[in-house]
């Protein structure tokens, strides 16, 4: 029987400062207990700049940090999980800095998979400015996974990562999505190579459980108004949670997740509760304490085209969501109460709290929506892509 195909994985985040709930890290702990996993902490898409980068310094501070970590495998119980931060130099500007930054990254990568016995792996990409390191490394299947638009992120050079981008789905094997709507208008770049993979859920990790007394217990009254996850910039709609912060001074207003800007705004709010960052573990016995979760995001450019994991944990924990419309909206419209502008959102949380429910069948749309289900899916759509590709030239490895 032919020995399994390993992976190695350009991760669009950090495992040591990002949140352990995003996909990424979902799938590939996942795999590692079938496939020996190299995952590869972001090399980024611009270098943080005072005035146009908020908190550069700290984000500086942090991918340092990452670096001087090296390769380590992080999970006791899963020893084929291993994760490294390579030395780079994030000058994206300048062709000749690309050129080494690439053919350095390379060297790191390749010499630790040899390490690791990972010979002509899977290689995914997640973020486009690996596609700079992966095009020139020796593989059995090259698959982008697109879970986020990057041109549309507002820090990076547009024109770079367009194209960066543009390479990456003419030259993949096969492109994941998670939304149906970027699928769709990417059509004339990937044809029958763009294929439709949505995010699961840690189903142990989010089950239903009656209320823990979390946030009550420190002092935050009832009808919570909750939400976790990353409280970013260029997501999250801090004007709207600011007109429910001061318009209905009755209901508490908790959010937990690391903030990427200054949240002094909300300090003449008594009932604003924020609890910052909090481990992964910890995520569901707070979130149980929630009588309603929402996703109160922007409208704008990046929010089009995401799907965000949080749905299936809020749905899973037996919360009413209330949301503000993103990319994949359409397709959970009977699990949601879904506002268009403020005044609706701010209807339909006193909606909800007045016993309002959504329609929708949460058993049958978490049924197989599991992290293991997703896992098992992908390695089943690489190996098949691997066998398509028997005798076929492959690149060769890189000096």
């Amino acid at each position: 029987m032919p020995s399994p195909t390993h992976i190695v994985i350009f991760c669009g985040q950090d495992w040591w400062y990002h949140n352990r709930a995003h996909s990424d890290f979902q799938l590939m702990t996942r795999a590692a207990k079938h496939r020996k996993v190299l995952l590869v902490n972001s090399i980024g898409m611009r270098m943080p700049t005072p005035g146009k980068s908020p908190m550069p310094l700290r984000r500086l501070w942090r991918k340092l940090n990452s670096m001087l970590r090296k390769a380590s495998q992080p999970l006791p119980e899963t020893p084929d999980y291993t994760v490294m931060t390579p030395i780079l130099f994030p000058f994206y500007g300048s062709a000749k800095a690309r050129a080494f930054n690439s053919w350095f990254i390379r060297f790191q990568v390749a010499r630790q998979a040899r390490k690791l016995g990972i010979v002509d792996p899977h290689i995914i990409v997640t973020v486009p400015t690996a596609w700079d390191v992966a095009k020139k490394m020796r593989r059995s299947s090259l698959v982008y996974n697109r879970s986020d638009k990057h041109s549309a992120f507002s820090e990076v050079d547009n024109s770079l990562i367009v194209g960066l981008e543009r390479e990456l789905m003419a030259h993949s094997d096969a492109v994941l999505y998670c939304s149906h709507a970027l699928m769709e208008s990417e059509k004339e770049f990937t044809a029958e190579r763009g294929l439709f993979m949505d995010h699961g859920v840690d189903t142990q990790h989010f089950a239903k459980r009656p209320p823990t007394g979390a946030l009550t217990s420190l002092g935050h009254p009832r009808p919570i108004i909750g939400f976790f996850g990353g409280l970013e910039h260029y997501v999250v709609d801090f004007d709207l949670l600011e007109r429910i912060a001061k318009e209905r001074p009755h209901y508490s207003l908790v959010l937990i997740g690391d903030a990427t800007l200054s949240m002094e705004r909300f300090s003449p709010y008594p009932n604003v509760h924020l609890l910052g960052f909090q481990k992964y573990e910890t995520i569901p016995v707070f979130g149980a304490d929630f009588d309603i979760s929402i996703m109160p995001y922007r409208d704008n450019e990046w929010t089009r085209w995401i799907n965000p994991i949080k749905l299936k944990e809020y749905l899973l924990l037996g919360h009413e969501v209330v949301a503000a419309f993103f990319g994949e909206a359409p397709y959970y419209t009977d699990y949601i109460h879904l506002a268009h502008n403020h005044d609706e959102f701010l209807a339909h949380l006193d909606a909800v709290l007045a016993g309002k429910k959504a329609p929708g069948d949460r058993h049958a749309l978490l049924a197989k929506a599991s992290w293991d289900d997703r896992t098992l899916d992908l390695i089943a759509t690489l190996d098949g892509i691997a066998a398509a590709k028997k005798g076929k030239p492959q690149p060769c490895a890189a000096s």
